[in-house]
């Protein structure tokens, strides 16, 4: 028999399957993002410790924390979870409303979102 009609080799083995879940990728997870309330001067902390009570369920506790950080430190993160719900939650701030305590209150207060540093 000539060389070239030899045996064929078997083709080059695909990446190895296996059972193993220890040796399986590891699914990737979705990126996260903060919601950051700012601070102003025109809502009060009852208006904050209401409004993050209402729309991420805070306990008033938590609420009057996360206010004093805010009014101290002029942003807060108030949630960090996925791009969409973010998203989501920072348009809802935005459409809470003025503070009916304070007459200057003309609107709601500024919430943005921002990528959560990667710590890996």
């Amino acid at each position: 028999m000539p060389a070239s009609a030899s045996a064929v080799a078997d083709p080059a083995p695909s990446a190895a399957v296996t059972d193993d879940p220890r040796q399986a990728p590891r699914p990737q997870r979705q990126p996260r993002y903060h919601v950051v309330l700012w601070n102003d001067d025109d809502h009060t902390y009852q208006y904050v410790i209401a409004m993050l009570r209402q729309l991420f369920g805070h306990p008033r506790e938590t609420g009057f924390t996360l206010a004093k950080r805010v009014d101290r430190d002029g942003r807060v993160v108030v949630l960090t979870t996925t791009k969409e719900h973010a998203e989501l939650k920072r348009d809802q701030i935005h459409a809470f409303g003025a503070d009916r305590l304070l007459a200057r209150s003309t609107g709601s207060m500024s919430a943005s979102i921002e990528a959560e540093p990667h710590g890996d």
